[in-house]
């Protein structure tokens, strides 16, 4: 499950909190109901009000509130009109004189001393008034001052962080289960290397012939068998983030599934795979198979434990490759690079793109366009730029022809990518603090991101081979099998890793997930005593965008002439294809983009390739078929692929298709 990433900020100290509640007083008056920022402690104001100061007189001293016969010039004194801050006390006639016997000669005396005290206490007023302003400014600067420093520890934090995080893969600690070798069965009936699409559909297969069958996967991975296409296509899509995070995806008919082909119940524990009654499949992750022993049928793991098998299947898929430049890069640099297959790759991509701002993905093949057009789609609520480098002229260069190929990169450009074609990039180098990817194009520019990912291809996963003494195909790669799928007595190959025997097409090698599926099945079948041949003709998908999907089948190779049919408008009505077939087009691999026309020179507009039929030709025959925007017709596709042979007419091929007909 995907684990949500968090920007760590470190702990900030209760004063710290209580400054910055201070500062932003809006959030204060909601929080609080109040102006008062600082709770139990008040701050001085900047502007004291000055109570009136009560004279302290002699307690003998009888205060006299009834009103007395004495002149009002001797009641009033006249320095007090001249500060009308401050508030004349209630003065009676015992408190006017110090001297009860002489209460009229001491008025001058006493009226000096009260102008004396009223100055001093005026004084000492305004010197109090100054003190608290000017400590009011101290404070003032103060509090910005651990604000302003608060703020930019925080964001330095935060950046460091983040750089941290952008910087630094993460480490994820493989989970062994078993965790001990010692659990994993010494003897085992069925032995299946490799935890994919493959690995699956064999001990399906097994279990359906031998019911009993006793069945170890031994996978590298840590997760359970699952599919690999919906990682760059499907999981990108939809609202529902909670699902995609759960690694469950909807389908083409609108059902949810998840990731995962069985849930972990459905597995036997190791432990108990020799004991159980109807035997069982047992999955071991974690544990990687280093080499095998053919002659004695002997396997040995990563810690040395060896086990023997009576049959084995070898299903350990493909790798990706890299780029020579990121080969010699140092780990600083290639922390900034990743490669995209599995579903780690999958959650921490998805991670990244909530504090990064830009990706480059070079490539331009299927994995490449796709996860251009998905990242796209999902960068577009956190504003991330996609760019899309190669060195064709347009998307799946070496799979469509010429112009449907520029054709779809206007439409992977449609939906948010900046596509960069014919170039490659040369060089890179870490700028910005170390932050970003200078990455330096042959085109004489240069593109600065924040990640790269590259998506050049795999190659089959064949390091057993060398122990094994199994053959490798010197062109295709992958091991060598016969027609039944085996390569040598009781070890069989399928998947990405096999290079099988074609009837009709010859050698061949292929990376797709219905090759999985069928030789996979086909391998668990002769494992359990079959023996059948090998005779499916693959097929594939792809989905890149809303406006470009296609299934396949054959050699599809942009180096063969091909020639494409295509239907002109929405026209419902399927005995209008032929009146329209001179109006679609018939094109080569020589034809270029402004070429292509109607018999009557009309400009091909955009939505001439929305829907359409491309075959590919080897001495005339039809050796491969692209389904363009057109699905629900694979079964036709196989019929015609299978006939091998010449046809005068294309355009009559195209209306077995329907090419108007309903595509879904």
């Amino acid at each position: 499950m995907l684990s949500k990433l968090r920007l760590l900020r470190p702990p900030v100290s209760p004063g710290s909190r209580i400054l910055n509640a201070w500062e932003n007083k809006n959030y204060s008056d909601k929080k609080n109901g109040s102006g008062k920022n600082n709770r139990g402690k008040t701050t001085p104001p900047l502007i004291q009000v000055i109570k009136p100061v009560k004279i302290n007189f002699s307690k003998k001293t009888k205060k006299i509130y009834e009103p007395v016969n004495i002149p009002k010039k001797e009641i009033i004194i006249s320095e007090y009109n001249k500060y009308p801050l401050n508030t004349c006390p209630l003065v009676t006639k015992d408190e006017f004189s110090t001297n009860p016997k002489s209460p009229t000669t001491t008025h001058s005396s006493e009226s000096e001393n009260n102008y004396g005290w009223q100055n001093d206490s005026k004084n000492k007023q305004s010197f109090r008034n100054w003190s608290l302003f000017g400590g009011a400014i101290i404070l003032s600067g103060t509090v910005y001052g651990i604000y302003h420093f608060d703020i930019m520890k925080q964001k330095n934090d935060d950046n460091l962080t983040t750089e941290e995080t952008t910087n630094a893969k993460k480490i994820r600690k493989l989970v062994q289960i078993p965790s001990l070798s010692e659990s994993i069965p010494d003897n085992i009936q069925y032995l299946l290397i490799g935890g994919g699409t493959a690995s699956f559909s064999a001990f399906r297969a097994i279990k359906s012939a031998d019911p009993t069958a006793r069945v170890l996967v031994i996978s590298a991975e840590g997760y359970l068998p699952h599919m690999r296409p919906p990682l760059s296509k499907e999981l990108w899509y939809g609202d529902d983030t909670e699902m995609a995070k759960s690694l469950n995806f909807h389908q083409w008919n609108g059902t949810s599934r998840s990731l995962f082909y069985e849930p972990e119940p459905f597995y036997t524990p190791v432990e108990e795979l020799t004991t159980a009654k109807n035997g069982g499949i047992s999955l071991a992750r974690g544990w990687k198979v280093e080499s095998i022993n053919v002659s004695k049928k002997k396997v040995k793991l990563n810690d040395g434990k060896e086990i023997s098998y009576d049959k084995c299947l070898i299903a350990t898929g493909s790798v990706p490759k890299t780029l020579k430049l990121y080969d010699d890069a140092n780990e600083e640099l290639k922390n900034k690079f990743s490669v995209f297959r599995s579903i780690s790759d999958f959650e921490d991509l998805w991670e990244q793109l909530d504090h990064i701002k830009s990706i480059a993905i070079i490539g331009g093949g299927f994995l490449g366009s796709e996860l251009a057009a998905s990242l796209a789609n999902k960068g577009k609520k956190n504003g991330v730029k996609i760019y899309q480098i190669f060195k064709e002229k347009g998307n799946m260069g070496k799979v469509l022809p010429k112009y449907l190929s520029q054709w779809t990169t206007e439409k992977v450009r449609n939906e948010g990518v900046e596509v960069v074609t014919e170039t490659e990039v040369e060089n890179c180098s870490l700028e910005n603090n170390k932050r970003q990817v200078n990455l330096k194009l042959s085109n004489g520019k240069n593109i600065s991101v924040d990640h790269v990912i590259m998506a050049v291809g795999a190659k089959p996963n064949t390091e057993l081979a060398t122990d094994a003494g199994l053959e490798i195909d010197s062109k295709l790669d992958g091991y060598l099998v016969n027609s039944e799928l085996q390569a040598r007595t009781d070890l069989y190959i399928a998947g990405d890793c096999a290079c099988f025997y074609d009837k009709q097409l010859g050698r061949r090698r292929v990376e797709h997930h219905d090759h999985a599926v069928i030789s996979g099945r086909l391998a668990g079948e002769n494992m359990a005593g079959a023996a059948k041949p090998y005779q499916h003709q693959p097929m594939f998908w792809s989905d890149i965008g809303p406006s470009v999907g296609y299934e396949a089948i054959g050699i599809v190779d942009s180096s063969l002439v091909t020639m494409g049919v295509f239907a002109k408008g929405n026209h419902k009505d399927p005995s209008l294809l032929a009146n329209e077939t001179d109006q679609n087009t018939l094109t080569n691999k020589k034809e270029t983009n402004e070429e292509l026309g109607s018999k009557n020179n009309e400009t091909i507009s955009e939505n001439d390739y929305n829907k359409g039929v491309v075959f590919y030709l080897k001495n005339d025959v039809i050796v491969g078929i692209v389904l363009w925007n057109l699905f629900n017709r694979m079964s036709i596709a196989r019929q015609v692929l299978k006939t091998d042979r010449c046809y005068k007419d294309l355009n009559e091929v195209a209306k077995l298709f329907n090419i108007h007909g309903d595509s879904s």
